[in-house]
């Protein structure tokens, strides 16, 4: 799994004109998940997004987790994430996970975070046109790789 996290002072997610999520402080993660992915990847990230210290203390600091900050998060999924540039100029999709495969693991990454965050996520639609919009906070934009731990 392959994330992009933003810390944000709002941020919302809109399907053919309707706002389907919206938040104020808090972090957007986009979501890419790819065939080899697995709960073990869920988990393990789930819990480095909510301890991730990107909040800032009373110091001014990046020293508070979202739950800290008492913040908000925006899963949306972005298959994009694994696109392979190395030919031609046209991306290819090929390590991107297969609806199949994605669906139910975006889902079961959406219930984890909710749990671990103690109150519900904002989310896109997965394989929906979307639009997002934030305000990037500092700005503070963060990628982690589940392949890439160490």
């Amino acid at each position: 799994m392959r994330v992009v996290i933003q810390r944000v002072k709002e941020a919302s997610v809109s399907i053919t004109g309707t706002i389907k999520s919206q938040i104020d402080t808090g972090l957007l993660v986009l979501l890419g998940i790819e065939e080899a992915d697995t709960e073990e990847d869920i988990d393990w990230l789930c819990r480095k997004i909510v301890a991730l210290r990107v909040f800032d203390d009373e110091n001014g600091v990046m020293n508070r987790s979202i739950v800290e900050a008492n913040g908000d998060i925006i899963v949306v999924s972005q298959f994009t994430l694994y696109a392979s540039t190395k030919k031609g100029n046209r991306p290819s999709y090929i390590r991107a996970a297969r609806p199949e495969t994605a669906i139910p693991l975006y889902e079961t990454f959406c219930s984890r975070l909710t749990a671990l965050l103690g109150k519900p996520i904002g989310t896109g639609e997965f394989g929906a046109d979307m639009q997002v919009s934030l305000i990037n906070d500092g700005p503070v934009t963060i990628c982690i790789d589940t392949k890439h731990k160490e």
